[in-house]
């Protein structure tokens, strides 16, 4: 190999990588894509995957919509992350998983936000309620809205997956490994402290469990983001990458068991890809949306309550690309469920 060989492919690993990262982020929870220095087989894979992605036009509001608000900072994207416990065609299903992927201007972090299921809000047109009956009441448009109104700015675009799909894809995986801080033993399943790999029906359960968790639907929320950031770092590891099936499989995964937004085409996905300066798992930042602990609505119910205040802050920060400087402020707050 000659030196100009040698440096050449050293080069290219790091952004091989970035590339990877940042497809898989995206169908994950927010943009999908791959960078085009990817080698044929990868780069057509994905593209072939990418078009088998069913799109639709229930996963925004209206454009037209006169109470949406405005788009972010200039450079800046949102994407909103659905998951539902639907089993398939013809089951609609409830919404189980709410999360907000942020990208600022300089498009080197994002920041993935959780919003439990929980937690009690004011869903346009409804009144307070559970952020999760907002699917209930308007399906993926209202849930999405709802998520605007809390945020003050506009999805870019969406991206849904269903029971199916996240048990396919962490099967496909071999498994994903998590650091898990709560033993529980739900449903026969056993949960202990420490590093777990999870996989199928096995990782659905643990994603699902509160009850048995000292901070319920807060807990939840944390393992959702755990186990999504697992799933990345596991697509960049070198048995996937290195090996064209397991790879083929997983992008057959992807492709099978999602929903993206019409306006999410390939060519846009592809764009996105090539602007990102995401290098690592360290450049995906994990928090939950500001929570001021559990409590009890006016009829009984158990909610999670917000707390307005840095809502409003985080909002802001959304809104103006200076989210670096909202998690520094917060990052070791006991409820910021890094």
């Amino acid at each position: 190999m000659t030196e100009s060989t040698g440096a050449r492919r050293a080069a290219e690993g790091p952004r091989r990588k970035r590339g990877i990262l940042t497809w898989l982020f995206t169908i994950v929870g927010a943009v999908v894509a791959l960078s085009l220095i990817v080698g044929g087989f990868y780069v057509w894979r994905v593209w072939s995957t990418a078009s088998d992605i069913e799109r639709t036009q229930t996963l925004l509001p209206a454009d037209d919509d006169p109470e949406r608000p405005e788009t972010g900072a200039s450079g800046s994207f949102n994407y909103v992350l659905m998951g539902s416990d639907s089993r398939g065609e013809g089951d609609r299903g409830r919404s189980d998983v709410l999360m907000l992927a942020h990208v600022p201007p300089t498009r080197d972090k994002v920041y993935l936000v959780s919003f439990p299921r929980d937690m009690w809000v004011e869903i346009p047109g409804r009144g307070h309620a559970k952020i999760n009956a907002a699917y209930a009441y308007g399906g993926d448009a209202l849930a999405t809205r709802t998520l605007e109104s809390l945020v003050g700015v506009r999805m870019d675009h969406a991206a849904k997956i269903n029971f199916e799909g996240f048990i396919g894809l962490t099967q496909e995986l071999g498994g994903v490994t998590i650091n898990n801080k709560v033993a529980s033993s739900p449903n026969g399943y056993s949960f202990p402290r420490g590093e777990l790999t999870l996989q199928g029906e096995e990782a659905l359960v643990f994603v699902r469990e509160r009850y048995g968790l000292p901070n319920g639907d807060l807990d939840r929320a944390e393992r959702q983001r755990l186990v999504v950031k697992a799933i990345l770092m596991k697509m960049l590891s070198r048995n996937v990458l290195t090996n064209p099936v397991t790879f083929n499989n997983v992008m057959s995964q992807l492709g099978q068991y999602f929903q993206v937004d019409d306006g999410l085409t390939n060519e846009v996905m592809f764009q996105t890809a090539t602007s990102m300066r995401v290098n690592s798992g360290e450049d995906i930042v994990q928090l939950q949306a500001p929570a001021a602990g559990l409590g009890t609505s006016g009829d009984g119910q158990s909610i999670v309550r917000v707390n307005e205040a840095q809502l409003a802050e985080m909002a802001q920060a959304i809104r103006t690309g200076t989210m670096a400087d909202y998690y520094a402020k917060y990052k070791d707050q006991p409820l910021m469920g890094r």
